[in-house]
């Protein structure tokens, strides 16, 4: 069996694969690979997934698998799983951390005192003790999301297309019935058609004015030119985002919107995600050796 890392994973990860079979990293021999591991990177196209005639399992350390062509996997007879456990805190402590530098202003604090300036008076900082927080997309995300907020004192209200029932959360909503509630909103959605493009001008339009907008789901959920609209208009508070509708974002408008801070699509990036990653790969390896895989 040939194991083709497609992307980066835990140093240890080939170590450990290589039980199964002669494990590499080198792309060039996608045609002979019967196993493809890939995280954010790598696309498993048509073309791809056609490149590849001994492919017969492909696994996404992470957990949006909209990178992948499944229908086309599935009509080839090919197996494609992801590692939906592994991410939730690493993904949920980079959206906190977003959700604080906002009202914090730590992005301009730190440029202006590295550049010389002293802008204490000038930094006008709120606090989210006391806000409403909109979760939009609450998974296993955005359920740790919700328990840090409450350990900041927020209110937390969710919308979802299934039920959501924890004691961090202050009660689910209808989508139209959560946008003018809320101070801040955290997106956690995977890519549908129907989630594509979800947060619009029209529903941006709904919101708190100065409300605040972390998006650490799948960036073409957004509308980027609407948020940018937004944010210069001042109805949008701030945007903190480590997803966008083109990775990288190269020469994107959305670079120069006020109130924002961008991460490089880092959410599942941690030491210790990556060893849970690697974990969670293991275990399918095993039962897809075994044969145990449905």
């Amino acid at each position: 069996m040939k194991i083709l890392l497609s992307d980066s994973f835990d140093a240890s990860l080939p170590g450990r694969l290589a039980k199964y079979g002669e494990v590499t990293d080198d792309k060039n021999q996608v045609g002979s690979a019967d196993v493809v591991l890939i995280r954010s990177k790598t696309k498993c196209t048509r073309e791809f997934i056609d490149a590849a005639p001994n492919l017969k399992l492909i696994i996404r350390g992470g957990v949006g698998l909209d990178n992948v062509d499944r229908e086309h996997a599935k009509s080839k007879g090919i197996k494609v799983y992801n590692t939906p456990k592994a991410s939730s805190v690493a993904v949920a402590e980079l959206a906190f951390a977003l959700m604080i530098a906002l009202p914090n202003q730590l992005i301009t604090a730190h440029n202006s005192t590295v550049a010389g300036q002293w802008l204490k008076k000038d930094l006008k900082r709120t606090e989210l003790l006391n806000k409403t927080l909109g979760i939009i997309g609450c998974g296993r995300i955005g359920l740790e999301v919700a328990k840090r907020a409450k350990a900041f004192g927020m209110k937390v209200y969710v919308y979802d297309v299934v039920p959501v029932s924890s004691e961090y959360i202050d009660g689910q909503k209808e989508l139209a019935e959560l946008l003018p509630l809320c101070d801040y909103f955290s997106l956690h959605l995977p890519l549908t058609p129907e989630t594509t493009g979800l947060i619009n001008k029209e529903r941006i339009a709904q919101m708190k004015n100065g409300a605040c907008l972390i998006n650490t789901g799948r960036g073409k959920t957004v509308v980027e030119e609407d948020i940018l609209e937004a944010l210069q208009s001042g109805k949008l508070g701030g945007y903190g985002t480590d997803v966008y509708v083109a990775e990288p974002p190269e020469n994107a408008a959305i670079l120069k919107a006020p109130n924002t801070v961008f991460a490089p699509h880092i959410g599942a990036s941690t030491k210790e995600n990556l060893l849970r990653i690697s974990d969670e790969v293991v275990l399918l390896m095993d039962q897809f050796a075994k044969g145990e895989l449905a």
